[in-house]
């Protein structure tokens, strides 16, 4: 079997002795990143092909006749065409649920970011800012605590409900946008409508995925509806989020802050408008990027090609 992975590079580096794990199961080219004008040639005669962010679309599984397996290393596969692949017979895969901790820490880390600014902080006095403050304490802005606040948490899948649980742990009231029943909730959750949440919570951290229907879910009339005091966190899709709507919300003061770790773009282009844009602090897409979260994801997608090689297909999509 010929296993070709596009673009390794944001896992592990090419010469990372640990793809020598996916050479054990036959012939295997390792690339850091692929260009789409190459995709056709390092594929050529390949039965199996590794792709992060390198898009598989129709024309292009069209010209691949060996190709009868996909790997998708990560649990979002909107950059394959998994119907064009379920008709040339190819089986498409992902890795569920190898960065639920990674990704609702890193929430956390963005909200904290904003309420607290622990890093303007240690920077300013890494600065000497302290040592010349005349008194024992000093403050850059006023800032709250979350417990007693509302965490609206939409969508409650693997990452949602990690979310909600630390939220609670920490003494927020929880609102979620779910299409489970209220009876299936911890007692302790209210499941609201979408713009209830939006214009109930404190904070509001977005866990759906990508489709027609949550394209631009947040936009100038969703956030038109939030409190001046409010936060938005994204660390699903950026597309979920209008974003220029967003940056002129949080431009004219009409919602506080935003935490974010996708774009619509990525990396995003200079005159992308929230960058730059007030309160908006962004991460580039490394929630989900922890070291133990890229062990599960590698360790994933090992046993899925190795399951195939086999005759087993797990974690398929299509």
């Amino acid at each position: 079997m010929k296993t070709v992975c596009l673009d390794c590079n944001t896992v592990y580096t090419p010469d990372d002795a640990r793809w020598e794990r996916f050479a054990s199961l036959g012939d295997f080219e390792v690339y850091d990143r692929t260009d789409e004008s190459a995709i056709i040639e390092r594929c050529a005669g390949a039965d199996a092909v590794l792709t992060n962010k390198v898009p598989l679309n129709a024309a292009t599984i069209a010209q691949l006749p060996s190709l009868r397996y996909i790997g998708v290393l990560a649990t979002g596969f909107n950059i394959v065409d998994t119907k064009a692949a379920a008709a040339a017979g190819i089986a498409v895969t992902n890795i569920p649920s190898y960065s639920t901790n990674s990704v609702a820490q890193h929430v956390f880390a963005l909200l904290m970011a904003i309420t607290n600014r622990v890093e303007d902080y240690a920077r300013m006095n890494a600065d000497g800012h302290w040592c010349r403050s005349l008194d024992f304490s000093y403050r850059l802005q006023e800032w709250h605590e979350l417990a007693g606040k509302t965490m609206g948490v939409v969508g409650l899948g693997h990452i949602g409900s990690a979310v909600a649980a630390i939220a609670s742990a920490m003494g927020m009231k929880v609102a979620v946008f779910t299409s489970k029943p209220q009876d299936a909730l911890p007692e302790v959750y209210v499941k609201m409508e979408l713009d209830e949440l939006f214009a109930e919570a404190d904070v509001v951290s977005l866990h759906c995925p990508l489709a027609d229907g949550t394209r631009d879910m947040v936009d100038a009339r969703r956030l038109a509806l939030m409190k001046p005091s409010a936060i938005l966190i994204n660390t699903a899709r950026g597309a979920l989020v209008d974003e220029k709507a967003l940056a002129d919300a949080l431009n004219n003061g009409k919602i506080y802050a935003a935490g974010l770790d996708v774009l619509c773009n990525e990396p995003p282009k200079h005159d992308c408008s929230l960058v730059g844009a007030r309160n908006c602090f962004i991460t580039p897409h490394i929630a989900w990027a922890s070291a133990e979260a890229r062990e599960r994801l590698f360790d994933i997608a090992f046993d899925n090609l190795k399951a195939y090689a086999e005759g087993r297909v797990q974690n398929r999509v299509n």
